[in-house]
This record gives C-alpha cells, structure tokens and sequence, in this order.
C-alpha cells in the first residue's frame, strides 16, 4: 500500500503517519530533512525521540530506493524537505527560477519518489509518504517562494494520483481523501 498523509505546519501530520504501523517495528523512516542550524538540529531530535528506537532511519534526498531493505514498512517524511532540498542544489542561490529549470526540478523529485514506489511496489512492501498543504496560505511575495509552492502543488497531486489512499490532517484530525 502507498499512503499520502498531507496537512499543514504542524497539523499532526507526522504523528498520523507514524501510527499508520501501529505497533510494527520493521519500519525503515526515511528522513530527508538537512541539519542546518540548532533549530533543525532540535526537531530532528524531537521526531527521533517520538519514534520507537526498533525503526531503522535512512537520511537522504537522493537513491532513496537505497533505503530499501528487508523490513516491510517505510515511512518518508517528508516530500516538502526533499522538494526544497533538490531546488536548492539545483538553482543554487539563483533570484529567478525559469519554467525550464522549474520542470527539471519538478521532474527530479518526481523521478526520486517514483523510483522509491517502484521498488516497494516490486516487493509488496508499504510506504507512507508525508508532504505539507502549502496551497492554503497567503502567496509568498518573492519569486523563488512562489516557485516552490507551485513546484511543491504540483508534486503533490501527482503523488495523490500514485497513492492507495491519501489523507489530509487538520488539527491533528485525519480525514480521508481517497
């Protein structure tokens, strides 16, 4: 089964997912998060603590079918980091952002994600994709932001037509979607 579990900045959307495996311990967590600054370093510590300590981790934005092993579960948190992480080794610190290079960006997380689908679906393994809801904010004042909500928007609802089922998490309340 492919889960799509997306919600808003703290919207309890990583707490859903994780209890999607319930008491399952051969779950592989797929971080795609980058430890930048204390602030990252603090919730990267704060996801890991929520978590059992069984959960084997993997930290990467690309092969992420690398990350596929014998356990039955994976669960990728989050689709947004990976997103923001590939446009920026992408475009660097470039002000504009043009369609060509919005597509190559697009299609690169796209790509990543498909692949990492193909292989669990090739060993009838689960995996439980988490992404932000950036669609329901003010628009960003800067290029670069716009770029990445749209990029973001569109990623998402082709991983939403991929999905088995996709849930949106409001106030720490999942509502199923498909």
């Amino acid at each position: 089964m492919i889960y799509l579990v997306t919600g808003g900045a703290r919207s309890g959307k990583s707490a859903f997912a994780e209890s999607l495996y319930g008491s399952k311990m051969d779950v592989v967590y797929i971080a795609t998060s980058k430890v930048l600054d204390r602030e990252m370093e603090n919730r990267v510590r704060l996801h890991r603590k929520a978590r059992p300590d069984e959960w084997r981790t993997f930290e990467g934005n690309y092969n992420l079918h690398e990350a596929i092993g014998e356990e039955e579960n994976y669960l990728l948190d989050c689709i947004t980091a990976l997103t923001s992480n590939i446009m920026y080794d992408m475009s660097k610190y470039r002000d504009d952002i043009d369609i060509e290079l919005q597509r190559d960006i697009e299609d690169r997380v796209i790509s990543e994600i498909e692949d990492l689908i193909k292989h669990v679906k090739a060993k009838n393994y689960n995996l439980v994709l988490v992404t932000n809801e950036l669609g329901d904010s003010i628009v960003p004042e800067d290029h670069v932001s716009r770029v990445f909500r749209d990029t973001q928007g569109r990623i998402n609802q082709k991983i939403a037509s991929i999905a088995d089922e996709a849930y949106l998490v409001c106030c720490g309340i999942p509502v199923k979607l498909k």
